[in-house]
């Protein structure tokens, strides 16, 4: 009997059993890891760009990370991004290309980025954009006589345009250019009427003299002697006329990721961003990578727009899975601090 009681007590000792570890520490808006994984969206959503100019990081709005099991975590970030002066064309890297300023009416890219993060590698399975430029009154307000963004398809732009791509064909000797697509346009009416444009160009198979006699017949060069360029030009009208171009072509490329060709349409000199009307560069593009794979199976999740909600779980997740002992009085850490900070400035 004395040996059954004995059993009993036995059994209903506790087992010990291992103190689960604290999860890992919600990450900031700018820790270290958090930037290298907005530095990899960013130069994928400019990789991915065949339109307009390359974007570069003011700020990352939010990042949520999903564990899917060891060395292998889902990051979504909301970014701010602001355009630049480089064309998407452009060989010249991220880092060496000028965020236009407050003043030259700045264009901002909201972007939504779903990555995976497996063995340190990262992958953006996902990415949402659109971009918005700021206030004419915002812009008016710090500089009452700066020239504002117009419509793209504006009957001066287009004849500025025109006239600019045919003054530098009609001084050269080089190759005859065709338009791609007009990039950017700003009308100052006061004191001085003028419109400044910028558009990307490609040499075709003419030279400008051939050009003269059948410019029907001068094509764009084959993939692999493509020669893009990048003019600017400014025309005034009252009170004299004048025109300035400056065409600077940017020699032989070869297509990588970061200097995609452009798409059919408009290497047959059409104008996308005019015809549509766009005050400026049009960010609002989608994409899936066909190749990456992951077992999260949701898009965007509503909360990863929510700073508050990232805020709650950090709180929650302490309370729920940190069974450490703590001495009295033990304040759970902060959530980790989001938005991050601005790189350059805030619309």
């Amino acid at each position: 009997m004395k040996a059954l009681v004995a059993l009993i007590l036995l059994v209903q000792l506790p087992i010990h059993q291992a103190v689960p570890a604290a999860p890992p520490a919600p990450l900031g808006c700018d820790d270290p890891e958090s930037e290298a994984a907005a530095e990899f969206a960013v130069n994928y959503i400019n990789g991915h760009s065949h339109h307009g100019y390359k974007f570069a990081l003011n700020r990352i709005d939010n990042i949520r990370v999903l564990s899917q099991g060891l060395n292998n975590d889902i990051i979504f970030l909301e970014l701010d991004l602001l355009e630049t002066t480089c064309h998407i064309l452009s060989p010249t890297p991220l880092a060496n290309c000028t965020v236009r300023s407050f003043t030259q009416h700045a264009v901002e890219g909201d972007c939504d980025v779903k990555l995976q993060k497996q063995d340190g590698k990262l992958s953006v399975l996902a990415s949402k954009c659109h971009s918005h430029a700021d206030s004419s009154e915002d812009v008016l307000q710090l500089c009452p006589d700066c020239p504002l963004l117009a419509s793209l398809n504006n009957t001066d732009v287009l004849t500025t345009v025109t006239a600019a791509l045919n003054d530098h064909n009609s001084k050269t000797a080089d190759a005859y250019l065709r338009l791609l697509e007009i990039g950017r346009a700003r009308i100052q009416y006061h004191p001085v009427h003028n419109v400044s444009v910028e558009f990307a160009v490609a040499a075709t198979n003419c030279s400008a003299e051939e050009a003269q006699n059948n410019v029907e017949a001068c094509q764009l060069l084959p993939g692999d002697q493509s020669n893009f360029g990048f003019c600017t030009a400014t025309r005034v009208t009252r009170p004299s006329e004048d025109l300035r171009v400056d065409c600077q072509l940017y020699g032989h490329q070869v297509p990588t990721p970061d200097t995609p060709f452009p798409s059919q349409d408009t290497s047959a000199g059409l104008v996308p961003s005019a015809a549509q009307g766009f005050t400026n560069h049009n960010l609002r593009v989608s994409h899936n990578n066909p190749v990456a794979s992951e077992s999260s199976s949701s898009e965007f999740p509503t909360s990863v727009l929510s700073a508050k909600s990232v805020a709650k779980r950090a709180v929650a997740e302490v309370a729920q899975h940190d069974k450490v002992p703590r001495p009295v009085g033990f304040v759970p850490p902060p959530p980790p601090p989001c938005p991050g900070k601005i790189r350059h400035f805030k619309i």
